[in-house]
């Protein structure tokens, strides 16, 4: 449904896209990541008939991005990074103006609106103006207004940042339902975890160009294996040595000498052979964590730069998301296991 090949695009001196190549099945999610700056929005807004490429070609939902603009903008819905809604309207007369410009009569649009006011769970506040809502109350109102004239194709620039994690999970499953009716969705974020949990493919961009694509877990398999974490009760001379045999590479001890940290091949028991073999010289060990590789170890290691998600601190990180999965095997033992 989405086409992309050697698009670029200059700004002066600045190369947004210097030769990115798209592609989204129908029916799918492609997660684009990338620093900020990289060239995700150019991207889009090439996409959206909204800038010219000044080379390559692209195709939405069969029509030429440039040759049959028009063809793209009537199957296509668009929900920016910002609000483009009137805020001196209330929300349903924000849809239902939204519906009748997309050529729906004034019975038509009414029912239009009130349908998806009740969808993203807006009936209640329908008849407030539109600077009266929450941001996440915002965001869906965005949203919705993407999808009155049913786009076969959905794009989707950020569309949960700034919101709570209870709006982001509420947008999490319209997203997830709206691809089951078989809508195709790009979508550009900044939180990784959410690339994770939706995206069936993902493609990271850096300097205006595509540096890795694949699955979340193709990716985190690009930059090893496990890391393991350990606290001891107390230092203990002959942890790290029992550690070698289980290990990839050096043991890394704290000054205090009761943290070891090393690389491992794999997360599955690991945990339980750390614990016997620190045991078996006496080291008691309090918490043994093996971290499974993120997108945000596949973020860093691709762009030589922190995620976002870290730059926001720890409320954006994966695992504080209701939706998220955890990443780490964790096993505690005051005493140690025979």
């Amino acid at each position: 449904m989405i086409e992309a090949t050697g698009l670029t695009k200059r700004y002066g001196d600045t190369q947004a896209l210097a030769g990115v190549d798209l592609h989204v099945p129908a029916g799918t999610i492609l997660g684009v990541l990338g620093p900020n700056g990289a060239g995700k929005s150019t991207a889009v807004r090439i996409l959206t008939t909204l800038a010219r490429p000044d080379t390559g070609r692209a195709s939405v939902a069969g029509f030429d991005v440039v040759a049959q603009a028009g063809e793209v903008r009537r199957r296509i819905g668009v929900t920016a990074q910002d609000a483009t809604l009137d805020e001196a309207l209330t929300g349903r007369q924000n849809l239902r103006m939204i519906a009748e410009l997309s050529g729906l009569r004034s019975r038509a649009a009414a029912d239009r609106a009130g349908e998806l006011l009740a969808r993203f769970e807006l009936t209640d506040a329908a008849d407030r103006v539109l600077r009266g809502y929450s941001g996440g109350m915002r965001r869906r109102l965005d949203l919705a207004a993407s999808l009155v004239a049913r786009p076969a194709v959905l794009f989707l620039d950020e569309p949960t940042t700034g919101l709570d994690p209870a709006s982001r999970a509420r947008m999490w499953e319209v997203v997830r339902d709206l691809v089951a009716a078989g809508t195709t969705i790009l979508l550009t974020t900044q939180y990784l975890e959410e690339a994770d949990a939706l995206a069936d493919h993902i493609v990271v961009i850096d300097h205006g160009r595509v540096v890795a694509r694949g699955t979340a877990d193709e990716l985190k398999t690009t930059i090893g294996g496990h890391r393991l974490e350990i606290t001891l009760s107390a230092a203990h001379a002959g942890a790290a040595a029992a550690l070698h045999p289980l290990v990839e590479g050096r043991v890394d001890i704290d000054e205090g000498g009761r943290r070891l940290r090393a690389a491992v091949r794999g997360g599955e028991g690991v945990a339980t052979a750390v614990i016997r073999a620190l045991d078996g010289v006496g080291a008691l060990v309090d918490d043994v964590v093996v971290h499974a590789p993120s997108l945000d170890d596949v973020f860093f290691a691709l762009t030589g730069a922190p995620d976002a998600a870290a730059e926001r601190g720890s409320n954006g990180r994966p695992g504080n998301h209701p939706d998220s999965r955890p990443d780490d095997v964790r096993a505690t033992s005051p005493v140690g296991v025979a």
